[in-house]
């Protein structure tokens, strides 16, 4: 995912607005993290993402990381996800259509998919049960192919 510049404004004044709401600053580290963050493409943990800002600020702590994350997932700027691996992972939700996931158990991989046949099914489902769906996330489990091949050699 690229983030437009008319989409970085847009996500600065949104944020900017959220953190106003709640009587908080706006910080250079927090800044950096958020920017670095959305330049950044796929999932990724705060370890990973606190390792990506430590290049350009050593000084930026672990927590701070933490808290700009729950902020941007708060604030509806990125999603945080749970693989079953214990670790939450955090992805834009700027600039981002709906997309499923297939999650490798062996190595992590995450692979994002789209499927209009699915969606139109999943519709179908809610509508004939009289549910009406808000949000909904897929996740599939299982092994890429490069680890169903290391399966198959006995690796």
């Amino acid at each position: 995912m690229t983030v437009s510049s008319a989409q970085r404004e847009e996500l600065g004044k949104t944020l900017e607005r959220y953190m106003a709401e709640r009587g908080l600053k706006s910080t250079r580290q927090r800044t950096l993290i958020v920017e670095l963050f959305f330049d950044m493409h796929g999932h990724f943990s705060v370890e990973e993402v606190w390792a990506r800002v430590r290049q350009d600020d050593p000084r930026v702590s672990v927590a701070t990381v933490y808290r700009t994350m729950k902020l941007l997932s708060d604030s509806g700027l990125a999603h945080a996800n749970n693989f079953g691996d214990g670790q939450t992972r955090y992805e834009a939700a700027v600039g981002r259509e709906h997309h499923d996931h297939l999650i490798c158990t062996r190595c992590a991989t995450i692979i994002e998919f789209e499927n209009d046949q699915i969606e139109r099914m999943q519709d179908g489902v809610a509508r004939r049960h009289g549910f009406k769906v808000t949000s909904h996330k897929m996740e599939l489990y299982g092994l890429c192919k490069a680890c169903q091949k290391l399966a198959e050699q006995g690796a």
